[in-house]
Order: C-alpha cells, then structure tokens, then sequence
C-alpha cells in the first residue's frame, strides 16, 4: 500500500443555514481545501461526498456549482459515521495506486430535533431513541466503575472552553460545571449540554500520493492507518457481552497496527462525543486508560487542553455540532491543522500523532454500527509504544 497525505484541508462555521441549500455552503469548504491544497486548475481523480440527508447525487451538485465534473463521484451514507467512511474511501482509492488525487467532503443540512430511527429499531419508536440509548450506558456505567455526574459534566464543561476558542464551532460559549448539571434534562443522567445540538456544516480534505503531495511540496501529513469497522451482532437476550464497545476496540486495535503505534503515542485526539458519555467510553475504547477509569482522566485534566493528552480541541460535537455526514471530515481537518501548527489559541504543542474517532448508527448488540479510526502523523514522527 501506498502512503497517502492530506495536503489540503477546507471547513465552513458550523451552525444554521436556514436560507442556504446544501451546495451553498458545501462548495464553500470545497474550494478553500483546493486553494488550501495550492492546486489551481488541476483536476482531481475521484471525489467522495459523505452525508445523511443530502439526497440523490448530492456530490455532483456541489461539484457542479464550482465547475468539477466528469470525475467519479461516490456519495457515501453511514450514519454518524459517513464522514469518517468517506475518507477511508479516498484513502483506499491513493493507496491502493488506483488513484493519485482525491476530494473527500462530509456535509449535512439537518432538520431540527431528533435523529429518526431506523426501521425496524421498534424500541426507538417506544422511546428508546439516541439521547436514552446514552443515557443507558451513562447509568450502566456509573453503576460499575462508580462514574458520577460531575465528570460526565465536566467533558461538557472542557469542550465548551475549547469550542469557545474555535471560529467555526456552533456554540463559542464557555459553560461552568453548574450551569451544565443545571441545564434541561434530557434523559437521566444526560442534560441539555451534555447532549450535542443538530447543526449544518460542512469539511473538505484533498488527499494525494506521495509523488503528487511532493510535486505540490506539500508532503506533510501522513495518514498512517484508516480502519473502518462495522458492529457484529448478538442477542442481547442471551449474550452478556452485547455491546457496541467492541467496535471502537477492534477499530482501534487495527489502526494502532497498521500505523505501527500505540496509545501512549498520541498527542492529541478529536473523539465521537454525541454525548458526554460517550467521550468517556472511547477514552477507554480506544485505549487511553483502563476500562472503568475513564472519569478519571476528566478529573485529572488529562484531556483538557494543556493536558497530556487533548481531547477535542475543536469543542468536540458539544460545541461544534453535529452534522452527520460532515463530522469525521471535520474531525480530521482540526487535527491535520494541529499537526501543522494552525490550529491557533487551540494548538497542542509539539504535536506530532494525532487520532480521530467517529461511531454511529450502532445499537448494543444488534450489529448496525460502524466505527472510523484514523491516524494521523507529522513526517518526523517516533513511536514510545
């Protein structure tokens, strides 16, 4: 396989768009990726478009607007996951040497409330919907390892900060820890700001070989393991170990292989936090401390920024939103910035390994889910693992 690099990177201010179309502000993180990338009027390979919502060949008619056409252009759906799927896509594609230069694009224009269930999902339509399926977990895991509300609060609390030194997140607001335990209740334990809001956005990476990035001279940042995993199912009648842990676990474990790293390696992180606790199950997901210990990093301010490891230094999907299709794009534009020194008031120093990790459309045990784990490393990278 082929080594790939992102060597462009585009994002518009994530928020409401009322009065745009999708194309409107889509095309807009399209283009500043292309000049971001120095690449003029050259053509790229494919494209890869991810979303939820954006109907039928929604990539050609962002495509279309800024005069790319004739290209493959694939649109890809998977839940929260499709962005992250989307540049697995492209990442195949470069390295496999079918392709040399590749547009990846996650956009969402999302209608207010909810996330309808699947069909079929016939507990969600009973009440069963995401913010109580978190909340679920939320109490299953304060019940063993003694995880209280306080720390779920406060990875509310530490994304707001960060969000509110982020241009393009939705909410730019700091919360304190009162004001989060204080919010509307949504599902026990889970309160208004413990639960990331329904946004429009949209992200652009341009992704190239080797020989390509250094034609540009913008080899830079390696993308050295993309995995993408799905759910396996089982009855959770039956099978104690019904649960969707595994599937950030096994996504993980594979990318810390393929890129010949381990967790003590990263630097800095941008995790799937829907809700707060779903933050502190991919701390343990992915390896960042034991299972059950998860609040404790919170607590400690290993997670914060400043701390040892940084986690969600754009403000996360708390403060950034959460734009389905477009939030593991997103995620990897915020850490290809950190590992270049742009990422501004947010920037990790000396950051040279970074992780992004994006779930969705996963129910315990029932095997829907899909996971995206990529990692990301400056040219001058050395393991401790």
């Amino acid at each position: 396989m082929r080594d790939v690099f992102i060597i462009g990177t585009g994002i518009v201010p994530f928020g409401r768009y009322p009065d745009l179309l999708l194309e409107d502000f889509a095309k807009e993180a399209v283009t500043e990726a292309v000049g971001d990338a120095g690449l003029g009027a050259r053509r790229f390979d494919m494209a890869v478009f991810g979303h939820s919502n954006g109907g039928r060949v929604a990539g050609q008619r962002v495509l279309r607007e800024l005069s790319l056409t004739g290209m493959p252009i694939l649109n890809v759906e998977n839940a929260c996951a499709g962005g992250g799927t989307s540049l697995h896509v492209g990442w195949m594609a470069i390295a496999s040497g079918l392709h040399d230069l590749a547009l990846v694009v996650g956009m969402e224009k999302m209608e207010r409330g909810l996330i309808p269930p699947n069909p079929g999902e016939y507990e969600s339509f009973l009440g069963k919907t995401l913010p109580a399926k978190y909340a679920l977990r939320a109490r299953k895991h304060m019940q063993r390892y003694g995880l209280t509300i306080e720390q779920l609060a406060q990875v509310s609390v530490k994304n707001h900060f960060a969000g509110a030194l982020n241009p393009n997140a939705h909410y730019q607001q700091e919360v304190t820890l009162e004001e989060v335990l204080a919010s509307r209740p949504i599902a026990e334990p889970l309160t208004l700001l413990q639960c990331c809001p329904t946004t429009d956005g949209a992200a652009a990476l341009v992704i190239a070989s080797a020989d390509v990035a250094d034609q540009l001279g913008r080899r830079g940042v390696r993308i050295a393991a993309s995995v993408l995993k799905s759910g396996i199912y089982r009855n959770s009648s039956t099978d104690a170990t019904a649960s969707d842990d595994d599937l950030a676990e096994r996504a993980a474990a594979a990318a810390y292989e393929m890129a010949g790293l381990g967790p003590r390696d990263i630097d800095v992180a941008e995790v799937h936090d829907a809700f707060t606790i779903g933050e502190i199950l991919a701390y343990e997901n992915l390896g960042f401390c034991e299972r059950g210990e998860g609040g404790r990093l919170v607590d400690d301010g290993v997670t914060a920024l400043g701390g040892r490891l940084p986690v969600n230094t754009s403000g996360g999907r708390l403060s950034m939103g959460h734009p389905l299709g477009a939030t593991g794009v997103a995620q990897v534009v915020e850490l290809t910035r950190q590992l270049q020194g742009r990422a501004g008031a947010r920037q990790v120093p000396r950051a040279r390994i970074a992780l992004a990790h994006v779930q969705g459309g996963s129910t315990p045990g029932i095997g829907t889910g899909a996971a995206a784990v990529h990692i990301l490393t400056t040219e001058e990278t050395t393991s401790a693992h």
